[in-house]
C-alpha cells in the first residue's frame, strides 16, 4: 500500500501509511503508532482494518524528529532509540498531527463519512486525547500510557470511547488503573475493559508480553466497538450474530469458563470437528468436552488470525490461520498424539447455526494432512497435501499457486510414481 502525504494544521506535511478496503469504499480509521514509528506492526494492523472493510491511515507522528523511523522491540538500542523519541514528542502537536490525519480520511474519496481511531501505548493516550479535544466518530486505546495525567479533561469526551487496560501493565501501574475506572467507570461515552494477568503491549503479536487469547479478545472487541459506531455492515441482526458469536469465544479463550461457555448455547447444541469428529452433542457431553478435551488442552501461544467473515439470516461463517506450538496435549485436534513440540499453522472455518439467541450448532473445518505434516507425522513428499504453505497461501492469494501439479508431472516425466 502507499505512503501518502498529510498535510498538518500547522502548515506542514508528513507520511502516512494507507490501506484501502478491498471493496473500494468504507468508513475510517486512523491506527495511532506505538513509540517505534509507523513499523512492520503499525502497517499490519492499518492492512487488517482495511481487510475489514475500512479506509486505514497510519500517520508518523515522529516526523518532526526523524521522518520515516521504523524501529522494532527486538533489541536494547531500539528501545532506547524509541524512548527518546517519546521523551521528545510534543504530544498537542501530535494531537493535532492525529486529527490532521482524521480530516485526511474523511475527504478521501473512498471514505463514506465516520472516521475513528485506534491507538497503541503511546496511541493509546493519544486516542483518548483525540476523543477530549477533536471530533472522531470513536476513539480507542491499547493500554494507553499516561491517561491518568489527563483525566481532567475527561468532561470533555465528545465520542464513544473504548479503553483496554492490562491489570499488569507496568506503565500503568494499580493506582494508575484504579483512578482510570474511578473517573471513567460511570461516563456515559465511556467503556474500560480490564485485562486479568496481562502486561503492558499484549495485544503486540512480537511482544514479550503477547498473549494470543487476550489480543483476540480485544481486537473482537474493538471490531464490534467500531463497527457499531462507524456503520460497517450496520445491520443490527448481522451485529447481534456477530456479538453472540464473540461473547462464546470470549468465555472459551479469555474467561476459560465451561458453564459460561455453554449458557451460550441452546439446551441441544453441538460441536462437530469435522476432521476427527470430536466434540459433543447436548450440554452434557459438551461439558465433558470443553471442561476436560477442549479449553485446558488449548496451547498457551494459540493464536487466531482472521482473514474473513460472512454473516447470513441466522449463520455466521468465520475464516482464519489458527496457530500453535504443539507442546500439550490436544484431545480436540490430535487425540492421541502426544506433544511433538512443532509450531502449526493450519486454515479452519467456523460455521455457527443460531437459534433464539443462541449458539445452536457449531461445525470446524481445517485440513487435518497439513497438520499432520507439520508435526512430522505424514510425508509429503509423495502425497498431494502441503504444510504450512496452506496457511501461507491463505493469507496471501498471491503466493505460487499450482506447485503439487508440476511435482506431479516432474515426476511423471521421471518415470517416478
Amino acid at each position: 500500500m502507499p505512503m501518502v502525504t498529510v498535510h498538518t494544521l500547522d502548515g506542514a506535511a508528513c507520511a502516512a501509511y494507507l490501506a484501502l478496503p478491498a471493496h473500494g469504499t468504507g468508513p475510517g480509521i486512523v491506527v495511532i503508532q506505538e513509540i517505534f514509528g509507523v513499523n512492520q506492526v503499525m502497517r499490519d494492523i492499518t492492512d487488517w482494518y482495511a481487510a475489514r472493510g475500512f479506509v486505514a491511515l497510519c500517520p508518523d507522528l515522529f516526523w518532526r524528529q526523524e521522518p520515516g523511523v521504523q524501529l522494532t522491540d527486538q533489541s536494547e538500542a531500539e528501545w532506547q532509540h524509541a524512548f527518546q523519541l517519546y521523551q521528545g514528542l510534543d504530544e498537542a502537536k501530535a494531537v493535532a498531527d492525529t486529527a490532521a490525519a482524521l480530516a485526511f480520511v474523511r475527504q478521501h474519496p473512498a471514505c463514506t463519512g465516520k472516521v475513528g481511531a485506534v491507538g497503541f501505548c503511546l496511541g493509546g493516550k493519544l486516542a483518548y486525547l483525540l476523543a477530549t479535544r477533536e471530533a472522531p466518530d470513536c476513539a480507542v486505546g491499547y493500554y494507553g500510557v499516561g491517561i491518568e495525567n489527563a483525566l481532567n479533561e475527561a468532561a470533555h469526551i465528545r465520542c464513544p470511547l473504548l479503553l483496554h487496560i492490562a491489570t499488569q501493565d507496568q506503565f500503568c501501574p494499580p493506582a494508575a488503573q484504579a483512578q482510570l475506572h474511578q473517573s471513567l467507570d460511570g461516563h456515559p461515552r465511556v467503556t474500560l475493559h480490564d485485562y486479568a494477568q496481562q502486561d503492558h503491549a499484549f495485544a503486540r503479536p512480537s511482544g514479550a508480553h503477547y498473549d494470543a487469547a487476550a489480543a483476540e479478545l480485544a481486537n473482537l472487541r474493538t471490531l464490534e466497538f467500531v463497527v457499531r459506531a462507524l456503520g460497517l455492515g450496520s445491520d443490527p441482526a448481522a451485529q447481534r450474530l456477530a456479538a453472540l458469536w464473540e461473547e462464546h469465544i470470549r468465555h472459551e479463550f479469555a474467561t476459560r469458563n465451561t458453564g459460561e461457555t455453554l449458557a451460550t448455547m441452546v439446551p441441544e447444541a453441538y460441536v462437530n470437528h469435522i476432521p476427527v469428529l470430536t466434540g459433543g452433542v447436548g450440554h452434557e457431553e459438551l461439558r465433558e468436552f470443553y471442561s476436560t478435551h477442549f479449553i485446558p488442552q488449548m496451547p498457551p501461544d494459540t493464536q487466531m488470525t482472521p482473514i474473513s467473515r460472512t454473516i447470513g439470516t441466522d449463520r455466521l461463517v468465520d475464516e482464519m490461520v489458527f496457530t500453535f506450538t504443539h507442546t500439550i496435549e490436544m484431545d480436540w485436534m490430535l487425540p492421541g498424539i502426544p506433544p511433538t513440540g512443532k509450531h502449526v499453522e493450519v486454515p479452519l472455518i467456523v460455521v455457527v447455526h443460531f437459534r433464539d439467541d443462541k449458539l445452536a450448532h457449531e461445525h470446524i473445518y481445517w485440513d487435518q494432512a497439513s497438520v499432520l505434516v507439520q508435526l512430522g507425522l505424514l510425508d509429503a513428499a509423495n502425497l498431494p497435501v502441503a504444510g504450512v504453505e496452506s496457511a501461507h497461501k491463505a493469507l496471501d492469494p498471491h503466493l505460487p499457486a499450482n506447485a503439487l501439479i508440476r511435482r506431479a508431472r516432474r515426476d511423471s516425466s521421471d518415470g517416478r510414481k
